[in-house]
């Protein structure tokens, strides 16, 4: 995955991409996240995207309790983590080369009482959804997912695959592109989307979405 250079003293606020761990109090819990921009690239960092749909969870809106719910992409794994610690039985997911990374990330912050509801697999988009049950999660997650355009038709196919009708998407993201807006109006095709949450100080969207009704057979 190409990374686009950049210079600290322009964009001084990127420089903590490149700090080993991050931390925060969230759910009420220190989490402790390791980082590794040098080895994992975009992968490896926690973005403002996860952090802004952490606070979004925390304020109850969903009722996390019991829910089957998966995480995509979820590189550091803070989202998954917060959902789980919130009583969420999450799958958190990412391709195969962050997966070690991820998992240590998830056993550091999960205390052992609440491990068995937290599972890590592997899962690129578009590839192998049948070794996850199609419509059988309450909740998908997704934080600052929506930035590469050639990933969009994959991971349009993945959110279909995963959802029913009942299913509830939220997608974390910040809104750099007309591609991004392309690939919301993508998704309204599919599913009924709407925002429910902006940090206006972190130009981060969340939007809810739920898959279209399929319309009786005559």
């Amino acid at each position: 995955m190409a990374l686009v250079p950049y210079n600290d003293t322009l964009m001084p606020g990127l420089s903590k991409l490149h700090q080993s761990s991050a931390e925060f109090i969230l759910a009420n819990h220190k989490i402790r996240l390791n980082q590794n921009w040098n080895q994992l690239g975009v992968a490896a960092v926690v973005w403002d995207a996860a952090v802004v749909l952490c606070m979004f969870l925390e304020m109850g809106t969903i009722d996390l309790k019991g829910k089957n719910a998966i995480e995509l992409g979820a590189g550091t794994g803070l989202v998954g983590i917060v959902a789980a610690l919130l009583g969420a039985k999450v799958t958190i997911t990412d391709r195969k080369p962050a997966l070690e990374f991820l998992s240590a990330n998830v056993q550091e912050n999960i205390p052992a009482s609440q491990q068995h509801a937290v599972q890590v697999s592997e899962l690129t988009w578009g590839e192998s959804l049948d070794l996850y049950p199609s419509g059988g999660y309450e909740l998908i997650l997704g934080a600052d997912i929506v930035y590469l355009e050639e990933t969009f038709p994959a991971l349009l196919q993945t959110l279909e695959h995963l959802s029913s009708e009942n299913t509830v998407v939220l997608l974390s993201c910040r809104i750099r592109y007309e591609r991004d807006e392309r690939f919301l109006m993508d998704l309204r095709r599919r599913f009924s989307v709407r925002e429910v949450h902006y940090d206006s100080e972190k130009d981060i969207h969340i939007y809810r979405a739920m898959k279209n009704k399929s319309k009786p057979e005559l």
